[in-house]
């Protein structure tokens, strides 16, 4: 893939494989190819959609690019640098710029600590503010993330889940950060909180300029935030496009699939739906050739011998098919394939 220098991240053929351990002394019998080269970049104010189904590998790929997790191999380069090299004085100064908003925010705040204390430990940490000076950031985060000052004291158990996501953001915005990993941050809430929480995030993007990676299964979610989607399966990005072309010309299989199963809010309307066969492969023991194969309702004789590349097909459409040869192409979904 072809990458600028405009890029504030650059992941680059990224791979994370855990060993299974079994057997005489506990040696590492077999491997879990968590991540299987993964390429990606995050331009500055972009939103980057990572989508795809439970265990494809989504969130391995956001702890890696925190540096939260080791790496088996590739790059992560943020703001040019390689953030595996850092030592722990620049690694510390990276935290900062790279920051996380969690799933579940109930889990992820601590019980024990008030608001203010929540949304101050960076700030401390980081030495960015101290005494009244802090307590003044962390009213203004508050504020600005749609909640009052009259929380200061509060604990998190005292919070809908909405709120209390709200706080995690107040939390990931205190240290000035200038990419956020959001990994399903909506996906633990009512649906119409979930709006909220994504307009306040497109709201704070423009007013803080700041970057997203936004790891989601729901591609509803993801077609009203994101700029770019990846779509992931076991391990590997199968399709890595524009919103608007991932939703009106996905050119991968299960891609397609994906979309099939959007419900529309319109009775009238008459979709096809795509049901894939099985269940998805063990990253422990993964098909020959192209992954996707087993499940493929359009798979060829090459499919099963050659794993594919990621390709452009024109107008950055990425794609790793043998049967996709140039963007506009006819998918067989359109055209009655073999599912039909």
């Amino acid at each position: 893939m072809v990458e600028t220098n405009e890029n504030l991240m650059q992941v680059k053929d990224l791979k994370k494989y855990f060993p299974l351990r079994g057997g005489f002394l506990s040696r590492a019998a077999e491997e879990i190819r968590a991540v299987d080269g993964v390429s990606f970049s995050i331009k500055p104010m972009e939103t980057l959609g990572l989508v795809g189904e439970s265990g494809s590998g989504k969130s391995t790929v956001a702890r890696a690019i925190l540096r939260l997790s080791s790496i088996t191999d590739g790059q992560v380069l943020f703001e040019g640098g390689d953030i595996f090299k850092l030592n722990r004085e620049e690694l510390r100064k990276l935290r900062r710029r790279l920051q996380i908003i969690f799933q579940d925010p109930h889990a992820s705040l601590n019980p024990r600590m008030s608001v203010e204390e929540i949304v101050g430990e960076g700030i401390v940490i980081h030495r960015l503010a101290r005494g009244p000076e802090k307590t003044e950031k962390v009213v203004r985060l508050l504020e600005v993330v749609g909640l009052s000052a009259r929380y200061l004291r509060r604990y998190p158990h005292e919070f809908s889940g909405g709120e209390r996501q709200r706080i995690g953001i107040a939390r990931a915005l205190s240290v000035d950060p200038r990419l956020i990993v959001c990994d399903e941050p909506v996906s633990a809430l009512d649906v119409s909180i979930q709006a909220q929480i994504i307009n306040l995030l497109k709201d704070l993007q423009r007013m803080f300029g700041l970057s997203y990676l936004f790891i989601a299964h729901d591609l509803n979610v993801v077609r009203h935030i994101a700029h770019r989607v990846a779509v992931m399966y076991l391990g590997k990005i199968v399709e890595l496009t524009s919103r608007d072309r991932v939703y009106t010309s996905p050119q991968h299989p299960y891609t397609e699939a994906l979309l099939s199963a959007v419900p529309i809010p319109d009775p009238t309307v008459d979709r096809h739906r795509i049901v894939l066969k099985g269940e998805m492969p063990s990253p422990v023991n993964p098909p020959s050739g192209c992954y996707f194969h087993p499940r493929c309702p359009y798979a060829e004789p090459i499919c099963r011998q050659k794993s594919p590349e990621l390709k452009d097909l024109g107008r950055q459409h990425w794609v790793s098919c043998h049967l996709r040869k140039k963007a506009g192409y006819e998918t067989n979904s359109s055209k009655g394939g073999k599912n039909q």
